[in-house]
């Protein structure tokens, strides 16, 4: 099962604890990690008809039990009340403590489960910024985010070391996922154990130093940075922490104060020993798939790079058939400051303070939509981010049949909605928007995400 050099490495690091450790359920352990911007996990759970146990690793989280129900169909997930994930990848995000009102800082971001959680635990205050270097999986995290509906994330698709050098030390709370060489992918991806080499580990290694570096220089004096992996490697592990700390004084590493899994060992620093123990790894045997975590905090006193200049942003001219469409079916909105970019309208988060600084940012707060013709065009992402503060809603509950029509992209018939744009609730949650005429709802749900099968 797997590679021989892996097995060979992690035998003489375990001894007789190997077997036990790798002695994993036959199958991996499926979750969801609710998301508290849309309910309570308590809500959830007394409304989805699947076996749910509550996880170890983060509050928000269940373990999925044996079921037929094809939960990424669900409507309640077409409305991101929750994200479908390996219940152990829900608990580096929990270690960051992130509170309302921060700066935070997702470095590896994609596919946006842990980017999903750190925005829940802002509540929609302060400022969430997802980079994701990948161009592919970046489509994947903007997706994600805009059902998830955070109204202040921005999401950027740069060199981690442009975001370092733009905003230096302006972070309160910074995660690196960093990619790894994915030794705790050998159960779920056969490719995994194909492509794994002690060449591939020495590369990720590289990689994940650069990245942490350039983490640390985006952290602010006093800020939290959570470090993660989902490997076993100790050269991308202990060996990476123990280096990091050698080489920055000015960070000191913080105990993750966790019950579940296991400490870091000694035996892993190589070169560079420091506490290890202070570390956490979550083993086959516990529930988990190979994550290593680590939790540093910088010093108050901590230099700050001077940051780049940025150029005056322009204020976007006043959209004319914005603040007509807002004035109608969301007031709230109609005095908030917004940026255009590509002939688009976003509501930029409040916080935000990259504009005019050499960034590429893929979105920038809520996308609205565009002026067309003389009227205004709303994004499908303006609904799902304020879709239950719109004046206009059609009302559904989960067993009426017209939820699935509705996911189907077809017309329902409106019941409660009068015409013009109306948002589309299932039991208070966003599924998107649509136009009412002659009593029926025309489906604008985009065809990508239609359940068609």
């Amino acid at each position: 099962m797997y590679p021989e050099y892996f097995e060979a490495r992690e035998r003489a690091l375990l001894g007789e604890r190997f077997d036990a450790l790798f002695n994993a359920p036959q199958a991996p352990a499926r979750g969801l990690t609710v998301n508290r911007l849309r309910c309570a996990p308590e809500w959830l759970a007394a409304r989805l008809d699947v076996p749910l146990t509550p996880s170890p690793f983060c509050a928000e989280g269940f373990v999925l039990g044996d079921s037929e129900l094809r939960l990424g169909k669900h409507p309640y997930h077409h409305a991101g009340a929750f994200y479908l994930q390996e219940p152990s990848a829900s608990a580096p995000a929990a270690l960051l403590e992130v509170r309302p009102g921060q700066r935070v800082l997702d470095l590896c971001a994609a596919p946006g489960g842990k980017s999903s959680q750190l925005a829940a635990a802002l509540e929609g205050q302060g400022v969430l910024v997802s980079n994701e270097y990948d161009a592919a999986r970046a489509q994947a995290l903007l997706s994600n985010l805009e059902r998830m509906g955070p109204v202040n994330s921005v999401v950027t698709t740069g060199d981690t070391a442009r975001i370092a050098a733009a905003l230096p030390g302006w972070f309160d709370r910074v995660l690196v996922d960093t990619p790894c060489s994915g030794e705790g992918m050998f159960r779920k991806e056969p490719q995994a154990v194909a492509q794994h080499s002690p060449g591939l580990v020495a590369r990720c290694a590289t990689l994940g130093a650069e990245i942490l570096e350039n983490a640390a220089a985006a952290l602010a004096p006093g800020g939290l940075l959570v470090y993660s992996t989902c490997t076993f490697a100790p050269e991308e592990d202990e060996g990476q922490i123990g280096r990091f700390l050698a080489l920055h004084p000015e960070f000191s590493l913080l105990d993750c104060g966790v019950a579940f899994g296991g400490s870091g060992e000694e035996n892993r620093c190589g070169e560079y020993p420091f506490p290890a123990a202070k570390t956490r790894r979550i083993w086959p045997a516990q529930g988990g798939e190979g994550h290593f975590m680590a939790k540093l905090q910088k010093s108050p006193d901590a230099p700050v790079a001077a940051p780049r200049r940025a150029k005056p942003a322009r204020p976007a001219k006043p959209c004319a058939e914005w603040l007509a469409f807002a004035a109608e079916y969301f007031p709230a909105l109609k005095d908030r400051a917004t940026l255009a970019a590509a002939e688009r309208l976003f509501l930029p988060p409040p916080a935000w303070q990259g504009d005019g600084l050499k960034l590429s940012v893929a979105r920038c707060g809520v996308a609205l939509g565009r002026a067309q013709k003389g009227r205004f065009e709303p994004a499908h992402h303006l609904f799902m981010a304020f879709g239950p503060g719109c004046e206009n809603r059609e009302e559904l509950t989960l067993g009426d049949e017209r939820v699935e029509a509705w996911l189907r992209g077809e017309e329902i018939e409106a019941c409660t909605a009068q015409n013009g744009w109306c948002a589309v609730l299932v039991d208070g949650l966003p599924l998107g928007g649509g136009k009412v005429s002659g009593g029926r709802v025309k489906n604008h749900y985009p065809k990508a995400l239609r359940n068609l099968k």
